[in-house]
């Protein structure tokens, strides 16, 4: 059983809430990503504690991930992405935050879980705790609860945090960023690409000239 979770029953939080204060319900979620069989351990107030969300799913199955160098994982939650990311290409440096500490300490537990080494783990806002690192990819599926000026930081900011060459992954609901999503990366990127359509979500890559 995952340690140093449990907090005050009482309190309800959101998957975005930076120390999530109710008590831990944990979960396990079984899913095969890109031809590998994993098991996620999952808790209450982070995303998707019942199964692999759609949106998650259809970024993993589309992203264009580089050969060498380092990948980020931005609000991991608890570390679908960035963990087979890092399963499919032992030789990339993989970096997953969140500023949720539960969804982090899950996260690292599901590394262990899986025999996941080439990983790292950091808790805070957007891109505060990575200012260190250069990446060649940046993936993501937004907190769009958390509003759309969260997800338009994550576009904006992501150019700073890249190589030249590397690129933003994201993925998002067609009926919420079909049409606002892509001139934010076209302003922050000077381009946008659609890598994949599919059940009412869409992934959008933009890349660091």
């Amino acid at each position: 059983m995952p340690t140093n979770m449990t907090a005050n029953p009482k309190r309800t939080d959101h998957y975005f809430s930076e120390k999530p204060q109710s008590a831990a319900r944990f979960g396990t979620v079984h899913a095969n990503l890109r031809g590998r069989n994993f098991e996620f351990t999952t808790a209450s107030s982070v995303f998707s504690t019942k199964r692999i969300d759609t949106g998650t799913r259809i970024l993993i199955e589309n992203m264009n991930l580089p050969t060498e160098g380092c990948v980020l994982d931005i609000g991991c939650g608890y570390g679908a992405v960035g963990i087979t990311a890092a399963k499919l290409n032992p030789a990339l440096r993989v970096v997953l935050t969140d500023i949720n500490r539960r969804a982090v300490l899950l996260a690292r537990q599901n590394a262990q879980k899986n025999r996941v080494r080439n990983v790292d783990f950091r808790q805070g806002n957007l891109y505060t705790p990575v200012q260190d690192i250069c990446f060649n990819t940046v993936l993501s599926n937004p907190p769009v609860s958390a509003g759309m000026q969260t997800v338009q930081a994550i576009i904006s900011g992501a150019p700073a945090v890249l190589e030249s060459g590397g690129s933003l992954q994201m993925v998002v609901r067609s009926k919420i960023g079909k049409k606002t999503l892509p001139d934010a990366f076209t302003e922050a990127f000077g381009n946008v690409q659609v890598l994949a359509i599919e059940s009412g979500y869409r992934v959008l890559m933009g890349e660091k000239e």
